[in-house]
Formats: structure tokens, C-alpha cells, sequence
């Protein structure tokens, strides 16, 4: 899909805007859930509350684009009441996002903001390898370099981990890289999927996103009942919610959406350049509220991984199309053997 011509100063704004995002994003969850002295809340909720802001988002965002009320709601009855298959359909990722993200709260809870903000960049390799098998696409050789690159910098940074200075709460580094690991394969698969079945009709991306967004509530409430259904109960659904979780819980919903808008404005350099600043952002941030110790293979790991993601952005050489001169000359070669 084509870039639509827009300014530089609107493409600076985008990336300025994912990058905060991204960083604040991990860093404010890590502090919920690490340092902050209120009590505990409830991920699960948090998650569900999420996807609640999602669908009100994404239902200003098509009556918008429906041109009012009116046209909302004949476009809700046609896609959502009388299409149960597509509903179905969207269930798919709406179970494989929260799954990712509840993942991302477990992480947080056992790994710096820094380590997981390099090791959630393995969402790149798996991305591509599912691009491959679902979408028929291929990578150029500098691609697969990239992502055998990027691997070798995330083992670097869990080779060792970094030590913590000011978290006093208990962790375990390897559950936070396996809940990483299964927040990855999410990501991986259901962007796939999504961009699968969005490219598969002309239905709108904000119909598509009430679709995924309504099959994501029924999960996430079936989620807090399952794992804290008995503790919500006694100490009520918003329990352990302070400004900060808040905070969380609203860049979660409106990072998601953002990211439809940076992808339809910007390239892939520019958003492999923002999520290194956010790798950037995120240790100096840990260095000061966490007290992140930075070692040798933490900071060679996290360049590795940075350069990766810039490799990986570089357009592909499209060598399907002679050059003009090789053209021509084809041409005139073919009028002489004539």
C-alpha cells in the first residue's frame, strides 16, 4: 500500500508521538507493578478495561469516517448483527492479542523496562517467518541477516542479567522471558492474521477493529473471571487503580490504535528508528527509577539489536526491472536482429 503525501513535519510528529509512547508505555508498567507502593491491581482488568477504550475509540473513529449517526448504525448492523462468521473470524486474534497482552504485564513483573523493551523486539523475526508462511512473501538476504543479528543481541542482553538497584519486589528473569517469548509469537501471528483478513475485502479498518475489539471484551471478561474472578468480586473490578495504572491503561489503548496510523504515514526505517530511541529512552529510564546496573553485554546487545532493526527497514533492491539504459539497449538489439 502506498504512503499518501504527507509533510516531513507530520512524519517527525508520528514518530516522536510511537516512540514516547512505546517507552512510557513499558516504563510506567514496570513501576505499577514493581515499585509503586499502592496495592497490587489486577492485570487482567487492566486488560479488559483496555479493550473497552479501544471499542469507543474505534467507534468515534467510524462515525467519522460513516459521516454520522445514521450511517454508524446501518454500517454496524450490515458488519457486526448480521455477520457472525466475521465476528467469528476476528475472534482469532481478539484471543491471541490478549493473550499477548497479559503476557506483557507478566514480563514486567520479573524483567527490566530496558531488557524487555530489547528482548520484545523478537517480534520482528517471528513477524517476518509468519509473513513468509501465511502471506507467500519473501526476505532479502539483508533481512535474514538482520533477524540472525537481532537474536544474537537479545541472547546478549539475557546472557547475564542486569541488576536492579531500587526493585525490592521478588522476580524471576526466566518467567518474564518465557511470558516475552509467548507475547512474541502472539504479536507475530495475530498482526499477520489481521493484515490477512484486512486485505482480503475493502471492509473498513475501523469496522474490522469493533469486530476484533467486541470478540476482545467477551475474552478479557471471561479472563478476570477465570484467573481472578473471587478476588474481583470481594474487592471490586477497579481495585489497586491509581493515576498511574491509569496512565497504563490508557496508552495501551491508544498506542494500539496510533500504530495503524504510523504504519499508513510512515516507512519501516522510520519505525525501526523509533523503536530504537524507545530502547534508548527505556534504559535511561530504568538507570533512574529502577536503578538499572548497565553491563558490556547488556549495551553490546541492545546496539546489536538496534542496528538489526535499521538493517532489517532498508527498502528491498527490486531487481524484476531493468534499468533504464539496459532497457533501451535490449530494445535496440532486438530492432538490429530484425
Amino acid at each position: 500500500m502506498a504512503h499518501e503525501p504527507v509533510s516531513v513535519v507530520f512524519k517527525v510528529y508520528c514518530l516522536v508521538v510511537m516512540t514516547l509512547v512505546a517507552a512510557a508505555y513499558t516504563v510506567a508498567l514496570r513501576y505499577t507493578r514493581t515499585v509503586s507502593s499502592s496495592d497490587l491491581y489486577f492485570s487482567t482488568t487492566a486488560v479488559c478495561l483496555t479493550e473497552i477504550i479501544k471499542l469507543f475509540l474505534s467507534l468515534g473513529m467510524l462515525t467519522r469516517e460513516s459521516g454520522g449517526f445514521s450511517r454508524l448504525r446501518s454500517t454496524l448492523m450490515e458488519h457486526v448483527c448480521r455477520s457472525p462468521k466475521e465476528l467469528l473470524k476476528l475472534s482469532v486474534p481478539s484471543v491471541v492479542y490478549a493473550i499477548q497482552n497479559n503476557m506483557a504485564f507478566i514480563a514486567l513483573s520479573n524483567l527490566d523496562a530496558a531488557v524487555y523493551q530489547v528482548t520484545y523486539q523478537l517480534k520482528i523475526p517471528c513477524t517476518a517467518l509468519c509473513t513468509v508462511l501465511m502471506l507467500n512473501r519473501s526476505l532479502s538476504r539483508l533481512q535474514w541477516f538482520s533477524v540472525f543479528m537481532l537474536c544474537a543481541g537479545v541472547t546478549l542482553v539475557q546472557w547475564k542479567p542486569a541488576e536492579l538497584t531500587k526493585v525490592q519486589v521478588e522476580q524471576n528473569p526466566f518467567v518474564g522471558f518465557v511470558a516475552v517469548a509467548v507475547a512474541v509469537l502472539c504479536s507475530g501471528f495475530a498482526g499477520v492474521y489481521f493484515e490477512k483478513v484486512l486485505k482480503s475485502s475493502d471492509t473498513s479498518l475501523w469496522v474490522r477493529n469493533i469486530q476484533m475489539y467486541l470478540s476482545g471484551i467477551v475474552v478479557t471478561l471471561a479472563g478476570v473471571y477465570m484467573t481472578d474472578g473471587p478476588q474481583v468480586m470481594e474487592k471490586g473490578f477497579f481495585y489497586g487503580y491509581t493515576p498511574w495504572v491509569c496512565f497504563v491503561v490508557f496508552l495501551a489503548s491508544v498506542g494500539g490504535l496510533y500504530t495503524s496510523v504510523v504504519v499508513k504515514y510512515t516507512d519501516n526505517i522510520m519505525k525501526g528508528f523509533s523503536a530504537a530511541a524507545a530502547i534508548v529512552l527505556s534504559t535511561v529510564a530504568s538507570v533512574t527509577l529502577f536503578g538499572l546496573q548497565i553491563t558490556l553485554t547488556f549495551a553490546s546487545g541492545a546496539l546489536l539489536v538496534c542496528v538489526s532493526i535499521y538493517l532489517y527497514g532498508l527498502p528491498k533492491l527490486d531487481t524484476t526491472v531493468l534499468p533504464k539504459a539496459d532497457s533501451q539497449k535490449t530494445a535496440k538489439d532486438k530492432l538490429i536482429s530484425v
